[in-house]
């Protein structure tokens, strides 16, 4: 009591006190009313209960708004104390599913067993019916309501697991001619751009929308490929008034230049094997493609909020194999808060921090990116494939190559080499023991390379010797063997390769045939890729295994 008296005398008379120790004074006041408060509670538990009442007070507690509690205290004013809130986490909702890491085991629509219960128009599912699609693929099941749900997306998959449908069929059922109650449209402009990095690959997109088109209406769909004649896909254009444009990127940025395509109304622009699409020589016509195809996306702007509003910007699809730092980094730049889908997983692109960023010790969250990254090559690569390599001289490869073909008695051989001039000698070597052989390179022309893949697809030529040009976009099931003659320049290279066979479920068999200083680089993508690549040789008709200790089989993931 004689400290707070202290305080008092020195305010008045106007000395001044250090906040320090005017603070010290204040705690040794309060510690006096506090002793004196329990000595008081003391000596009142000795006698009574001890209640507010017991100290005089009278004590109506009621709640007022449900989020207060007001307490009225006889000869005391009433004092409001707000009521604790339970703290909830808010989390952005995909598709019913948590933002973040997803585990889509068990939930629709991700476990779909049909494409009804993915959204998808009756007549659309009707027509898939028809042509064989009854159960969507893992990634189908997971990109075709994020699109859907209008969403930007980055579409990662193995080689031959559905990635074109995942896409073709949530554009074709809001432009196509299977959306239920569709009004008769009074625009006639393009609505929907796909860029392939080949020709080949182009043509396969075409082919696959003009199958679910159906013959009346796949004139809806118009390719602008290079190499084909430029007057008459003008022409095509001009005519035919197609929704759908799906071309190379020369090809559609010279149409584009030239005022002959009009795309700022578009609303979807779809960048197949988009990795490729990143390189070098493509640049000035992607960024024409970019900046003349729909209106791009405002940084920050939602784009609805569980209502099926169509968006004012352009949506992007970004599709490939493999998603390398610089898709991500790309997706970002082009997108509005993209989404990477994968097999029954979806998660949002800003969760993946850069190579390196973040260490998987540091927190889950870190542990789950740097899982993104890890599986992406794994991933890439078709599940029921059996890998080997064969050491061997170069001037032998092409022999090696005839012997393993027939110890695997494959009948649809996909042969790879690296350098154009090569092709000739090699299909030489092989039809002079007797094999059917073509090449296809990207210095033949559209007729030719058309030709030449329909007698592959038909069963004239056994071995197609190609250069990486057929890396991506030859889609032909019946592939069941893949040959490196020459090494791929990395483990990306590899697995586009390799997803030429083994497609939709198929077994396939990759071999690489390499010389004994290269043994080290097939070491080197076995492990980058987590597979099992085993040494092997060809004698007597049959492939042997030989024992390698040193061949770890890579933990399953």
């Amino acid at each position: 009591m004689s400290a707070v008296a202290a305080t008092r005398t020195l305010l008045l008379v106007g000395d001044r006190v250090s906040c320090r120790k005017f603070h010290s004074f204040s705690r040794l006041g309060l510690l006096y009313d506090r002793v004196r408060f329990l000595s008081h509670v003391r000596n009142q538990k000795e006698a009574e209960p001890l209640t507010l009442a017991s100290f005089g007070l009278r004590s109506e507690i009621s709640k007022t708004d449900g989020n207060e509690i007001s307490i009225q205290k006889q000869g005391v004013s009433t004092i409001e104390v707000p009521k604790r809130r339970e703290k909830k986490v808010a989390s952005k909702v995909i598709h019913g599913v948590k933002k973040g890491k997803i585990d889509l085991q068990g939930l629709a629509p991700f476990a779909a067993k049909s494409f009804s219960e993915l959204g998808l128009p009756t007549l659309m599912v009707e027509r898939l019916e028809k042509e064989g699609y009854k159960v969507p693929t893992d990634v189908q099941a997971a990109a075709i309501p994020s699109i859907l749900n209008d969403h930007d997306v980055v579409i990662q998959s193995y080689t031959g697991s559905g990635k074109t449908l995942a896409y073709l069929l949530p554009i074709l059922s809001e432009l196509g001619p299977f959306k239920e109650n569709a009004e008769a449209r009074t625009k006639m402009g393009i609505e929907a751009v796909v860029v392939a990095p080949s020709r080949e690959l182009g043509m396969q997109i075409v082919r696959e929308f003009e199958r679910v088109l159906g013959p009346v209406d796949k004139r809806l769909v118009q390719q602008l490929v290079g190499g084909a004649n430029r007057s008459r896909q003008e022409e095509a254009l001009k005519k035919n008034k197609p929704m759908i444009v799906v071309g190379t990127p020369g090809r559609i940025a010279e149409i584009s230049a030239a005022g002959k395509l009009h795309t700022h109304g578009c609303r979807y622009l779809v960048l197949d094997e988009v990795d490729e699409l990143l390189a070098f020589n493509f640049r000035e016509s992607m960024h024409r493609i970019l900046e003349h195809v729909g209106r791009r996306s405002s940084a920050g702007q939602n784009v609805s909020n569980g209502t099926k509003a169509r968006r004012l910007e352009r949506q992007m699809i970004m599709v490939s194999a493999t998603v390398p730092f610089s898709v991500i980094r790309a997706a970002r730049s082009w997108g509005n808060n993209p989404l990477l889908v994968q097999d029954k997983r979806v998660i949002p692109l800003e969760s993946i921090p850069a190579p390196g960023a973040i260490k998987p010790s540091e927190s889950p969250d870190s542990s789950s990116s740097n899982e993104v990254q890890s599986h992406s090559p794994v991933q890439s690569l078709p599940p029921s494939l059996t890998h080997y390599y064969s050491v061997t001289r170069i001037q032998h490869k092409v022999d090696t190559l005839r012997r393993c073909i027939h110890a695997l008695d494959a009948k649809c051989v996909i042969a790879f080499m690296n350098h154009t001039k090569q092709l000739k000698d090699a299909v030489f070597k092989l039809e002079a023991r007797g094999m059917k052989a073509a090449e296809l390179h990207g210095d033949l022309n559209k007729l030719a390379r058309s030709t030449i893949l329909k007698r592959f697809k038909n069963g004239d030529v056994r071995v197609l010797l190609t250069n990486e040009l057929s890396a991506r976009g030859l889609d032909i099931p019946e592939c069941d063997l893949v040959v490196n003659l020459e090494l791929p320049t990395d483990s990306i290279h590899y697995a586009h390769r390799a997803g030429r066979t083994g497609r939709l479920g198929r077994i396939g068999t990759v071999v690489t045939i390499c010389e004994e200083p290269e043994v080290f680089v097939v070491k080197k993508m076995q492990k980058q890729l987590g597979v099992v690549m085993q040494a092997c040789e060809f004698a007597e008709g049959k492939l042997v295994v030989e024992k390698d200790e040193k061949n770890v089989e890579a933990s399953s993931r």
